[in-house]
């Protein structure tokens, strides 16, 4: 069972998501230029909707950190009573007592850095400080030995080669030093994190550590405008508040780049690998996939990036949401209905109005291409719009009726 959402959302003027100048992210489609926004921008816009908008509980929240042992310490301060460098010490010990390394270019708290970003649920914290200490006599000598490791980040006598050796040799030992039963237990808290409801949606991949690797069950593809885009910039001043009064001129200018464009949003979730990625038992599985599927419509339709947000406030919901559920079949994004950028069309269409026309129209036109999955499948539509009537199209009465017509048949399967 698979679920695929199709949404056309107009943005006022806004810069949502940036490259490395600063300028909206675009890209070139069908001969034309169009505003794009990245799907790890909008993947992340959805985990925050997760939070925020409370669609997740706290404790199947994930977060994506190199900071992992200064959040442990904190908490082994907090609620045990530890000394902070001890605290510090016994996190980061555990940490590559599984056979993960430490950021080797900082100092300071940087040096207690995780060598990469690890994705893991929140949750993981308090458990993981909770097993250090009740175990914190055993581990206390290891843990004077995670206080000395150097934070080197200069490179090795033999150059890089030997410099990866060496940090490899480096992991090997840590990991065999650390006392079995609960380097276990520790391993144990990481490798059950898929059952998370972010990781078991987005999956992650750790390189030291490819058992713990997670499959995401759902894709999210980059967002395009469905009209050819323009980008404007905006010639902003600043003048000092205590300036005095005899004096002219601003005290800071410059120049931001926007645009406003209609975009297509594409998402599909997989709900059987969701399934198979959260672990548990049997009746707890299906209360969780249930509520990962359904903070996943909710979030990915109401989810907006905030990229330079305090400047333009470019919260703009969606116009148009398409949800397709069906049980088989290949995947099939709708881009290639704006291979011709929509348009208004005079008094009576607006852009929206236009890429609504463009995107059912293709949608008809590769219907079969759906298989016989797409013959039993719900297609059900919510818009901000009155529109006509389409075959096999099922206009729902509202955004909830929407949300709860694709969880019922996600959930119930065919009918």
């Amino acid at each position: 069972m698979k679920i695929e959402l199709h949404l056309l959302q107009n943005f006022a003027p806004s810069n949502l998501n940036r490259d490395d100048t600063g300028a909206p992210k675009d890209c070139e489609f069908g001969g034309h230029r169009r505003a794009r926004i990245s799907s790890q921008c909008q993947k992340r816009a959805v985990r925050e909707a997760f939070r925020l908008e409370k669609l997740v509980p706290e404790d199947q929240l994930g977060a994506r950190t190199k900071r992992l042992a200064h959040q442990v310490a904190r908490q082994l301060v907090d609620t045990h009573g530890h000394d902070r460098d001890a605290a510090l010490a016994l996190a980061m010990g555990a940490i590559e007592g599984v056979g993960l390394g430490r950021n080797k270019k900082g100092m300071g708290d940087d040096a207690w850095k995780t060598e990469y970003l690890l994705f893991i649920p929140r949750r993981l914290v308090t458990e993981l400080a909770q097993v250090l200490h009740d175990n914190r006599v055993e581990l206390a000598g290891l843990a004077a030995d995670a206080a000395t490791a150097p934070a080197d980040g200069g490179e090795a006598a033999g150059g890089k080669k030997q410099k990866k050796e060496t940090k490899k040799d480096a992991k090997k030992e840590a990991k065999a030093a650390y006392p079995k039963e609960i380097q276990k237990r520790v391993e144990e808290l990481l490798e059950g994190a898929r059952n998370t409801v972010d990781l078991a949606l987005f999956g992650r991949m750790i390189a030291d550590k490819p058992v713990w690797n997670v499959e995401a069950s759902c894709q999210v593809a980059q967002a395009i405008s469905t009209n050819r885009v323009q980008m404007d910039f905006d010639f902003f001043t600043a003048v000092d508040d205590f300036k005095p009064g005899d004096t002219a001129g601003s005290d800071m200018m410059g120049t931001i780049q926007f645009n406003s464009s209609c975009f297509y949003r594409y998402a599909v979730l997989n709900v059987d690998a969701l399934r198979s990625n959260i672990d548990g038992e049997k009746q707890e599985v299906g209360a969780l996939v249930e509520q990962s599927l359904e903070a996943f419509v909710r979030a990915f339709v109401t989810a907006i990036p905030t990229g330079k947000q305090n400047s333009m406030a470019a919260h703009n919901f969606p116009s148009y949401a398409l949800a397709i559920v069906r049980d088989g079949g290949p995947s099939i994004s709708l881009t290639n209905a704006f291979l011709k950028p929509a348009r208004p069309r005079g008094d009576d269409k607006d852009l929206v109005d236009d890429s609504i026309e463009k995107l059912e129209g293709y949608l008809s036109r590769v219907r079969d291409a759906m298989g016989d999955g797409g013959k039993r499948a719900l297609l059900v539509t919510w818009a901000d719009r009155d529109l006509p009537t389409a075959t096999g199209l099922a206009r729902s009465t509202g955004l909830e009726n929407f949300y709860a017509e694709v969880k019922k048949r996600a959930v119930g399967g065919p009918s």
